[in-house]
């Protein structure tokens, strides 16, 4: 009997890992090695031209130009980490609370045209982001649809801005509007830290990129608003029932009944937002190339500047794993602050 078992058990193995084969190929194939060579790559000063075996290793060299050592290099890196940050920040909130408003919304029992409205939201998420990106350069310009819809709703007050040529930082504009018109900032804000002054890292994400952030937060809202709804209709109704009878309203049962239930689902989605943000590329590089005066530089368009516009693919290389290990860790703080209450 006890040999029958573990033949049982032996054969279920078998086939477990027969069924897991062509996922593992796939995942070793096309993350775990690419990750390797990029790592070996990230340590020699190979150009992204001449063949590979030909590169010279130069260590953690890589690593320290862009991190240590001073200059257009490091100040740059951190221009785009400073971007990138107010990026994720500004995005990430923003497209979780109105996805799963919108889930909410679309998951009640009384609303008609459900499907209709299912594909209007998500349709542009699977459209390419590169025609929404031409779409939003027409419609930002100066005599473009969104200055002259914000002209027609302040009867004429409004100034037309010139969206993707603005590189003002938004705190800057809001501390300049309180009375702070210095262009370098009060001078305990000049000091210097890590490449750039104080001044600079509260400057806020610039006009500019405060509209991709609101491209890019209408483009992801709709995948997240599935995941969401996929999320509440596994939400069994006799928890909800069971709300009604006891008195509980609209809003009551939404904070201390959907939300709760929900932790797994919003660290997901959030996970996945923040990855998607660190990893903006697609529509800095039509609408922007990093500009203006680098205020949308991201590190993965950086990436790609120092890969294959620079030809310093191993420079490219080292910022793409410093790219890696900051998703990384951020993922972690993230599961150990959202996590463990999912858990519960």
């Amino acid at each position: 009997m006890a040999s029958g078992i573990k033949g049982q058990d032996r054969e279920d193995a078998v086939a477990g890992w027969l069924f897991m084969t062509p996922a593992l190929i796939v995942f070793i194939v096309f993350l775990i090695i690419p990750i390797i060579f990029a790592l070996y790559f990230s340590l020699t000063d190979w150009n992204g031209i001449s063949p590979p075996a030909e590169a010279n290793w130069v260590g953690l060299d890589n690593y320290q130009t862009v991190l240590l050592e001073g200059g257009i290099r490091q100040s740059d890196f951190f221009k785009a980490l400073k971007n990138t940050t107010y990026f994720a920040i500004g995005v990430v909130p923003l497209q979780t609370i109105l996805s799963l408003l919108l889930a909410v919304i679309i998951n009640q029992r009384l609303l008609r045209y459900k499907e209709f409205f299912r594909t209007a939201y998500y349709f542009p998420s699977i459209t390419s982001s590169v025609a929404i990106s031409l779409i939003f350069l027409f419609l930002y310009q100066r005599s473009g649809l969104v200055n002259n819809a914000l002209e027609f709703l302040t009867f004429g007050a409004w100034e037309p801005v010139a969206w993707m040529s603005d590189a003002r930082g938004l705190f800057h504009i809001i501390l300049e509007a309180l009375g702070v018109t210095l262009r370098d900032g009060p001078e305990f804000l000049r000091g210097e830290l890590l490449g750039l002054t104080v001044w600079d890292w509260i400057s806020g994400p610039s006009v500019a990129l405060m509209a991709i952030m609101i491209m890019n937060t209408w483009t992801t809202i709709g995948t997240m608003m599935i995941i969401f709804v996929a999320a509440l209709q596994d939400i069994p109704g006799s928890v909800y029932e069971a709300a009604q009878v006891d008195g509980a309203t609209a809003w009551p049962t939404f904070r201390r009944i959907t939300v709760p239930l929900l932790r797994p689902t919003i660290f997901f989605v959030v996970t996945l937002g923040l990855i998607g943000t660190y990893q903006v590329f697609d529509q800095i590089y039509v609408m922007s190339s990093g500009g203006p005066a680098k205020t949308t530089l991201t590190m993965a368009y950086m990436v790609y500047r120092n890969g294959f516009r620079n030809s310093e693919m191993g420079l490219g290389a080292a910022i793409a794993i410093l790219l890696f290990v900051i998703i990384f860790v951020l993922t972690l703080i993230q599961r150990r602050i959202t996590g463990s209450e999912a858990e519960q």
